[in-house]
């Protein structure tokens, strides 16, 4: 008999992308098909009360926390009765299982020690049209539960069609150590461009196009707002910038100088090549630039008063530009860069005040304490990258840390970098987010700390800090680029190391 109902299409009725499915070669393995229930708006029988039937328990709850679920087992344990008394649609019943527990039922977990009940439910089920999960039992199951990855919204389920459960926790470990958890912040962004794209589709097409450009090598997407602040926050700096170059020239540089500084530009140039090298190990580790410079202007004999009094006013330029172009690169996490703003502010005025009211008498005595903490802290990161990460953990008093950062920086003459920095990344933050936004808040606590400096010593040797800005802020992009571009083991060493030579640098003066 013809079906008239769903009359089979002609060769000339189907659609090419139809006649492409049809013809496509079925798949060599794992026949399962993928998908994602809303199983809130579903009722679940549950059957088993001991440590199969918690765990199935928990996963059901971990991924749908408001499913109605009904527990029935002869023996309910502790932990599934604690677990269940945090979820009102969970009802438990402690008596042996009946066919009737079926009945309204949508989905059922078959999750006891007893294989005769497990296929007694799973007839049943079957007769019913239920879909059922039998434990341990791959042949019995209508569908599987799958090794789950959560990052906020987003979701991965692993499956290996029942064969490994060990080979999808162990893909679901690396996923989770590989993804960072700003994923979530990137699909909520992803949410506010679909709601914001107006017009037919073709129109629709063309604004995902100028969304997506950058990342196939394109020019970068902008929302207006967005391009209004980064031209306010380039003309604050470019402003800035002048203004500090305009007093430079009129108090302390004469034209002759210039001319002669530029004719005999050899040193010039070694200071331009110091900055740029100092600024791309800053921009990639978030920490670094005092210790490459120091070490490489007193190799040139350049003495010490000398040296710290041109890092300190180079480092403002050179940090402005770093942080623009982290934020520019989308390093940057805004909340951890609000956390971290105004302690940091604070602690680098008061540092920068008792330095410049008390002299460099006491400073000498901080930093060796630091750089103990730092050498143990810079061990600890290294161990970290050949260890399985464990996932990060919550760091308290974000403020606390900055406002040390920011007093160390200007009181001890260095700090902020490897301490704020290698603090975040060993407690399991995504190194170049951490990186981005130290950086960016780097520039406010230097700014806040030269003003001082600025104000009450004046600027020397105006040659060596030219060089620096030169160098530093010709590199910058290219190392905001670079800070996202690393394995994350491979930033993990990194910054091992910095912080490590960090603190042998800072130890030299006690020990020798």
């Amino acid at each position: 008999m013809p079906n008239t109902l769903n009359p089979v299409p002609t060769n000339a009725e189907v659609s090419p992308a139809v006649a492409a499915a049809a013809s496509a070669p079925a798949p060599a393995a794992n026949p399962l098909f993928p998908v994602f229930i809303k199983l809130e708006q579903f009722r679940v029988l549950l059957v088993g009360g001991g440590n199969v039937g918690l765990e199935k328990l928990t996963a059901i709850l971990r991924n749908s926390p408001a499913t109605a679920v009904t527990v029935v087992g002869t023996t309910v344990q502790p932990a599934l009765r604690e677990l269940a008394a945090r979820h009102p649609r969970v009802q438990i019943f402690e008596r042996p299982y009946s066919d009737d527990d079926l009945n309204d039922q949508d989905f059922v977990f078959a999750a006891t020690d007893d294989p005769a009940l497990h296929r007694h439910i799973k007839a049943q089920a079957a007769a019913r049209h239920l879909l059922t999960n039998v434990a341990d039992t791959p042949d019995q199951c209508d569908f599987y539960l799958s090794s789950v990855v959560q990052k906020g919204d987003l979701k991965i389920a692993i499956s290996t069609n029942g064969k490994s459960p060990t080979v999808a926790k162990r893909l679901r470990a690396v996923l989770e150590e590989t993804l960072p958890d700003e994923v979530h912040e990137l699909l909520q962004q992803m949410t506010a461009i679909r709601n914001r794209i107006q017009g037919d589709f073709a129109e629709k097409v063309k604004s995902l196009n100028a969304v997506t450009a950058e990342l196939a090598g394109g020019p970068a997407y902008e929302s207006p707002a967005t391009i209004y602040w980064r031209r306010v926050a380039t003309g604050a700096l470019i402003t800035f910038a002048a203004f500090i170059a305009l007093n430079i020239a009129s108090f302390y540089i004469t034209l002759p100088q210039v001319y002669d500084a530029m004719r005999n530009g050899g040193m010039f140039y070694a200071f331009v090549a110091v900055g740029f090298g100092a600024q791309i190990v800053d921009g990639v580790l978030g920490m670094g630039y005092g210790v490459v410079t120091a070490i490489s202007l007193m190799s040139m004999n350049i003495s010490p008063a000398a040296v710290s009094a041109s890092i300190h006013t180079a480092e403002m330029f050179s940090s402005g530009a770093s942080g623009y172009s982290h934020y520019k690169f989308g390093n940057v996490n805004k909340r951890l860069f609000k956390a971290l703003l105004i302690p940091g502010i604070l602690g680098a005025v008061t540092g920068a005040y008792l330095l410049s009211r008390f002299g460099e008498e006491y400073a000498k005595y901080v930093k060796p304490f630091l750089a103990v903490y730092l050498l143990l802290l810079g061990i600890r990161i290294i161990v970290r990258a050949f260890k399985k990460q464990e996932g990060k953990r919550k760091i308290k008093h974000v403020g606390w840390l900055a406002a040390a950062g920011g007093f160390l920086d200007s009181f001890g003459g260095g700090g902020w970098g490897p301490l704020v920095t290698s603090t975040l990344i060993a407690k399991g933050r995504t190194p170049s987010y951490v990186i981005g936004s130290v950086s960016l808040t780097e520039f406010f606590v230097t700014f806040a700390s030269a003003l001082t400096f600025f104000a009450t010593l004046g600027i020397t040797h105006w040659q060596i800090v030219l060089g620096l800005i030169v160098g530093g802020v010709a590199a910058a992009p290219f190392a905001a680029r670079l800070a996202g571009r690393l394995p994350i083991r491979t930033m993990f060493i990194c910054v091992g190391l910095m912080v490590i030579i960090w603190s042998l640098w800072a130890l030299r003066k006690v020990v020798f």
